[in-house]
């Protein structure tokens, strides 16, 4: 009995011993192969590495005199990355300060949002998220789910609300940016340059401070978790306050940062740093080789947005370009607009346009057509230029005409089109010269009424039939009177008067005037807003900024407002 327990012993002693050589075996050949394969990674990552070379820009703005002082292919076509999200927290900026939405307010998660990778909050379908922590998301850990949620909530879906920003940008003068989506993930079309990114990086600063402070923010918890900015110059650079990062593989690494040192003010950009390590190396240098440029006083006006139609009328020119002439019909004529003037650079002269006072007289009997606003216009029509019509060579058959009452004694013939008219000789015409000066009208062959009128009045000969109709005047227009060297226009501009500034161009008081109806968010809605040149002392020429037409109490109301924003003011009774 001994000698069997003692057999199965030494069977069983072995038996482990055997298990145990054997286990040595496997795992010295496992961590071989592993650390081959770890070898042969880490040599094709170093070749993938070393051939990653993305395309380079820079721009370094003086945010106080809007001076470029350092600039590398500021130009040059890039893809934004996460910088876009910059664009999508200037429209949800834009929405909190006209009191649509709240920072309290919940917006709703889509499956579309919650599909977003790869950096994101991790956020479910159905559920919903406060504004202020989407804002933090996307400031911090570039959340691109939090980014559609934001989109979703404003635009509707995220296909339109891309449009809305891409109508933003051309407002802002970004002219060569396009918006795909709003977080920045990959897409060949979404481009954007440095210079128009440091325009975005000024314009979100000086139109929303109380919101812009976000992107200040060093980290934040949601749901628990605390999460860190990605901007690494944020607390390790003495003035830097902001204001996004950005990566993907075809964009390399970009950020804008915004840098506040005393009296100077810095706004840099920098795209296709080749890691983050590398790009906030060269934005350190940038900003420590510049800053002793830059002027400590702000002598630049904020920057402002264009008009609605205008920005509008941008985006539809530059989707024309890319689609062929289409025919126009003109009164039975098939016209097709000229291809070379559909795709010409916004920036070269434009032919002048046909007038209605021509081609609407001669089109009058038909009713009008309707037609369909073209993509992302939003209403407005881009009107084509078009060649000469061929047909008759006939001369234009006189209309009958009937005479409209305009200020005092002046009468202007009309061609059927009232409003024409009185669109011609509006308050916002400049206040000197003839009334043709005013309403940009073409003076009229020999012999056809007084030259003052609209093509297709009568001819001269024939006032005496007309009855009691009555022609324009051939008086001239009355002439600025001086008084005390100052200009004083002889239109007069009724109700009390609001003044923000007296500026050295006319281009900058129109500018004032904007910067001060952003400002009063609405009050200045009904004003009338005129520059009028005035001569100082020493001969220079200086331009009022104003507005008319307000109460006492709406003008004091304004002043008061602006006032609060560190905007010059005063109020005059006319």
């Amino acid at each position: 009995m001994l000698r069997t327990t003692s057999a199965r012993s030494r069977v069983l002693k072995f038996c482990v011993l055997g298990l145990a050589t054997l286990a040595t075996v496997v795992v010295f050949t496992t961590d071989s192969a592993d650390a081959r394969r770890r070898h042969r990674h880490r040599h094709h990552h170093h070749a993938k590495h070393s051939s990653y070379n993305p395309a380079f820009a820079s721009i370094i703005v003086d945010a106080n005199s809007g001076a470029v002082l350092q600039s590398s292919n500021p130009d040059g076509l890039r893809h934004p990355a996460s910088l876009t999200k910059v664009m999508t927290l200037y429209l949800l900026f834009e929405r909190l300060e006209a009191g649509k939405i709240s920072l309290n307010s919940r917006m709703n998660v889509s499956v579309h949002a919650s599909r977003q990778s790869p950096t994101k909050l991790g956020l479910r379908p159905g559920q919903t998220i406060q504004v202020e922590d989407a804002i933090k998301g996307l400031v911090t850990r570039s959340a691109n789910d939090a980014a559609v949620v934001i989109a979703e909530a404003i635009g509707g879906d995220e296909d339109d609300f891309a449009r809305m920003m891409t109508r933003k940008a051309r407002a802002l003068g970004m002219t060569r940016t396009v918006y795909r989506n709003a977080s920045g993930l990959p897409d060949d079309d979404q481009v954007t340059t440095a210079r128009d990114q440091s325009i975005l990086g000024r314009a979100i600063q000086d139109r929303f401070p109380r919101y812009y402070r976000y992107f200040a923010t060093s980290s934040f918890v949601f749901r628990g978790r605390s999460i860190r900015n990605h901007n690494h110059l944020l607390g390790s650079v003495d003035g830097v306050d902001g204001i996004k990062t950005g990566y993907t593989r075809a964009s390399g690494f970009n950020l804008i940062t915004n840098l506040r040192r005393g009296n100077r003010h810095l706004v840099g950009v920098v795209m296709g740093g080749r890691s983050a390590r590398a790009r906030d190396g060269i934005m350190r240098k940038l900003l420590a080789e510049n800053l002793n440029k830059a002027t400590g006083r702000r002598t630049v006006a904020a920057i402002t947005e264009r008009r609605l139609a205008d920005a509008n009328a941008a985006v539809a020119a530059a989707e024309a370009k890319a689609r062929p002439p289409q025919p126009i019909q003109v009164q039975g004529a098939v016209q097709v607009a000229s291809a070379a003037a559909a795709t010409s650079d916004e920036s070269a002269p434009r032919p002048t346009p046909v007038t209605r006072s021509v081609v609407g007289a001669a089109t009058a009997a038909e009713p009008p057509k309707r037609i369909d606003p073209a993509p992302l216009t939003n209403g407005v029509i881009q009107n084509r230029p078009l060649s000469i019509i061929p047909g008759s060579t006939a001369p234009m058959k006189p209309i009958r005409v009937k005479t409209v009452q305009v200020r005092g004694h002046m009468r202007v013939a009309s061609a059927g089109d009232n409003r024409m008219v009185a669109r011609a000789v509006s308050a916002d015409a400049p206040e000197t010269g003839s009334i043709n000066a005013r309403a940009g009208l073409v003076p009229q062959p020999a012999n056809h009424g007084t030259g003052q009128g609209i093509l297709g009045a009568l001819p001269a000969s024939s006032l005496a039939s007309a009855g009691n109709r009555k022609v324009a005047s051939a008086e001239p227009a009355p002439q600025p009177i001086q008084r005390n060297g100052a200009i004083k226009p002889t239109a007069a501009h009724t109700g009390w008067i609001v003044q923000v500034g007296a500026l050295d161009s006319e281009k900058e008081a129109r500018q004032r005037l904007e910067a001060a109806r952003d400002h009063a968010r609405g009050m200045l809605g009904k004003a009338d807003p005129f520059t009028e040149p005035v001569i100082t002392r020493g001969d220079r020429k200086l331009y009022r900024a104003r507005f008319a037409g307000l109460e006492r109490h709406e003008a004091e109301a304004v002043c008061r407002r602006l006032k609060r924003s560190d905007m010059s003011c005063f109020t005059v009774r006319n």
